[in-house]
């Protein structure tokens, strides 16, 4: 008994507030944190000594199995397994991974709403959190009510709260709706008006799950910026999001976490690589086995930025495809070539290894070759792709060899205009045609005549 006791204290928060100027170099400082679930536990309600006795005389062997089923083995599940990380103020942390990682359990350990089995936590200032959408609200009370106790519930003096009312309402949207109950609100117009609340709290810390899963874009747009405002401001910011180009986009830094635990916690783009690396549905190589039967035979697909292999690009950066393939005897009238399918199965790019038709009657030596496809900056708008490569013969219509979605890419917006617009969501390429605006004719400012007052005549 001793000893669960001081387990429970050990998992409880350890919450540190300073005012002025913090004593920790750190907002935010999470040491060893663990959390364990029993897999199968019955939900005994806690009894009074007298209810306990009543039920013993009326029902003698129910105690006895149910005494006989807590000693058998209990299975258990570690969600998070000895998670540490530090966040400095103003620093923006991105937390990715895949679903059943750590994720949202981490948050709510944060955010207090479940205690750590073990581990410590230092909080430095006020910390609001937005981990799901409509946390906190009333289905039968209005929009204007449930600014009045979210922002309660959140912290906020009821002073705060009619001080930052207009701005909450006009962040959120939803002017028109203020006094109708939000049960009959749309999903999109629940997590506008959450996130209005929470991100007006001027918290020293702010927990954001997920926010940018609903909405559209402008809302997007709205909740990047305000992001971007709190981190400006020197508050610490706590981003899970799948959406990997808002990751890059937002945060300083960010920490991957996998069965539990935190396996790499380095920059955004690395920790983002090291991400898409380890899922199986994006391959940056693909290497072929060579068969004596074919002419021309692909051998290998790389896909390198930097000169490095990657499976994750930025649009504003160029990248390149390395084709490796051998020829034993070259069929006259082919071309080498790839295309680049989006993930709904089009070709946004179609591409080939010759110039012009004179070049297909070229020969080609036998031996092994290496062809480079460099695609420059923003040409792909942001998604995933995939690469077909090719060796064709159009005048017999003969494929020679042929490899289908060899190998993919994420393309991620590093910034775009196209995406504070919500454009690239709607176009196949990023590509921008070249625009060039001059002053024709320059018309004369009208300037307005100062005219004399008129004096009302006298009547005499």
């Amino acid at each position: 008994m001793l000893r669960g006791t001081v387990g429970v204290i050990r998992g409880l928060f350890s919450e540190k507030r300073n005012i002025g100027v913090f004593l920790s170099q750190f907002a935010l400082t999470v040491k060893d944190l663990s959390k364990q679930y029993v897999l199968g536990a019955e939900n005994i309600p806690q009894q009074t000594f007298r209810e306990m006795l009543t039920g013993l005389a009326q029902n003698p062997l129910r105690r006895l199995r149910r005494l006989q089923g807590r000693s058998k083995q209990q299975e258990t599940f570690w969600a998070l397994k000895d998670i540490s990380f530090e966040v400095r103020p103003g620093e923006v942390l991105g937390i990715i991974g895949r679903n059943g990682a750590g994720k949202s359990t981490l948050l709510k350990i944060l955010s207090r709403i479940t205690a750590p089995t073990t581990g410590e936590i230092q909080y430095h200032g006020r910390l609001a959190s937005l981990l799901e959408v409509g946390t906190g609200f009333h289905p039968e009370l209005s929009g204007r009510e449930n600014i009045f106790i979210n922002g309660a519930i959140l912290g906020m003096a009821k002073a705060e709260i009619r001080r930052k009312f207009d701005e909450i309402v006009d962040f959120a949207g939803i002017e028109q709706f203020l006094d109708t109950p939000v049960k009959r609100y749309s999903s999109g117009m629940y997590v506008r008006l959450a996130f209005a609340v929470a991100a007006h709290l001027d918290p020293d810390i702010l927990v954001v799950d997920e926010v940018l899963a609903v909405g559209d874009a402008e809302f997007q747009k709205k909740c990047i910026g305000k992001l971007q405002e709190v981190a400006g401001q020197g508050r610490t910011v706590l981003f899970v999001s799948h959406n990997l180009g808002a990751v890059t986009r937002l945060c300083t830094r960010a920490v991957l976490l996998e069965e539990g635990k935190c396996v790499l916690d380095a920059s955004v783009a690395e920790t983002i690589n090291t991400y898409l690396s380890s899922t199986d549905t994006c391959k940056n190589e693909k290497q072929f086995s060579l068969l004596t039967d074919k002419p021309v035979q692909l051998t290998g697909v790389n896909l390198v930025q930097h000169d490095e292999r990657s499976p994750i690009g930025l649009h504003n950066e160029s990248f390149a495809l390395d084709i490796f393939w051998r020829v034993v005897s070259w069929p006259l009238g082919s071309y080498i070539c790839v295309d680049m399918l989006n993930s709904s199965g089009q070709c946004v790019i179609w591409s080939c290894d010759i110039s012009s038709v004179a070049e297909m009657k070229n020969e080609r030596k036998a031996g092994s070759y290496k062809s480079r496809v460099t695609v420059p900056s923003n040409i792909l708008s942001p998604g995933r792709y995939y690469f077909t490569v090719a060796v064709y013969s159009p005048e017999t219509g003969i494929v020679h060899d042929v490899a289908e979605r060899t190998v993919s890419l994420d393309i991620l917006d590093g910034g775009s205009l196209l995406a504070l617009l919500g454009v690239h969501k709607k176009v196949l390429t990023a590509v921008q045609p070249i625009w060039s605006t001059k002053l024709i004719e320059e018309y004369p400012l009208k300037t307005q005549k100062a005219q004399k007052p008129e004096v009302a005549e006298t009547v005499q």
